[in-house]
């Protein structure tokens, strides 16, 4: 699973060349062409339009404001984890538990702003958010530790965390964060003090503007920083890098927390807004695929961002399609995942043809 992480990730790469993307960006897209493809012979099996299928998609996805709000509003947390593991990924640090951090940000968070409802909201919005990082950073610490001093396998340890994570958090709702007026296994709703801003009048809220900003801060980061310097060198060779001085193992502790914290950042943002409760579930398998966001997104904050618009874009297509046209959710899923397969496929072909 390392080599073929490594592969896909195309470690080593340099800075972002737009000239080297546009020669790159030609096969992913034949990928995603070919996918479209194989999913229009599925459609027809289902009884259905392959076209009026695909218009349908776009539509859900692009056709209207509130469609388009939608797209934006699931983007945010793949966008931010997607990030957070661009920064791991960069530095051949296995984070493969973005999604148990993502939780244990939304509790640690949640306990916040369910303390200090009648606190203003200047106080508990800062607290709270940072409550939400620093969950996902014990967490993803706990599985460095777990990594770095017990030499336990980092994608195990934090596949595994995930699962207790997960569990967790449907513990604490189910049980001592429930509201006691409530009939359902689930927090009372978070007072209007803990939750960020919305902005236009739209659903869109405070967190689509974080994430937008932390591509620019992790490009800075990662590409005019001297830190940025050490992950992408050890990430390239880690031998190498400890030659030239660079402290290797505290630079893999860097990356981990700093994924972990952004996937706690997100699971606060997102059960602060869209949610405005703790609850058993709280996720949408957003950690696991935000993995696939950051390797479609080639490591880099902007491909990211890209690559996190279009995955929540065919989300919310494949969702219309099941409402709009009863096609079975599985047709639907099968689409996305030729669609990703295909891509990724692509890029590693064109990256093999680059490197010969």
């Amino acid at each position: 699973m390392q080599g073929w992480l490594s592969r896909s990730a195309g470690l080593g790469k340099g800075e972002p060349d737009f000239g080297s993307w546009r020669s790159l960006l030609g096969l992913p897209l034949l990928g995603a062409g070919v996918a479209l493809l194989l999913g229009a012979l599925l459609i027809p099996l289902a009884g259905h339009n392959p076209f009026l299928a695909y218009g349908v998609m776009l539509q859900g996805a692009f056709g209207s404001q509130r469609s388009l709000t939608e797209t934006a509003l699931r983007a945010t947390p793949l966008l931010i984890m997607g990030l957070g593991l661009t920064i791991a990924f960069r530095c051949k640090v296995w984070n493969i538990g973005a999604e148990g951090q993502y939780h244990l940000g939304a509790l640690a968070g949640a306990v916040v702003a369910l303390n200090m409802a009648e606190q203003p909201a200047w106080l508990v919005l800062p607290l709270m958010l940072l409550a939400g990082i620093a969950g996902g950073l014990l967490w993803s610490g706990l599985a460095g530790w777990l990594h770095l001093k017990r030499g336990m396998n980092l994608i195990i340890v934090t596949l595994m965390l995930n699962y207790i994570g997960i569990l967790w958090v449907r513990y604490m709702a189910r049980s001592p964060l429930r509201d006691p007026r409530g009939f359902l296994p689930e927090s009372a709703q978070f007072a209007a003090v803990a939750r960020l801003p919305r902005l236009l009048d739209t659903r869109l809220h405070l967190g689509v503007v974080v994430a937008v900003l932390l591509v620019g801060i992790l490009y800075v980061l990662l590409w005019r920083t001297p830190l940025g310097f050490q992950l992408r060198a050890v990430g390239s060779r880690a031998s190498v890098a400890r030659t030239m001085g660079i402290p290797v193992e505290r630079t893999i502790w860097i990356a981990l927390l700093i994924s972990g914290a952004l996937a706690g950042l997100a699971g606060i943002i997102e059960v602060s807004t869209t949610i405005t409760r703790l609850k058993g579930t709280i996720s949408d398998h957003y950690g696991f695929s935000a993995i696939l966001v950051a390797l479609l997104g080639q490591l880099q904050p902007l491909g990211v961002l890209v690559a996190a618009f279009l995955f929540s874009a065919l989300n919310i297509g494949a969702e219309a399609l099941q409402v709009r046209m009863q096609i079975p959710a599985a047709v639907a899923q099968v689409i996305q995942a030729l669609v990703v397969l295909l891509v990724l496929a692509g890029d590693a072909l064109a990256r093999n043809q680059g490197n010969r």
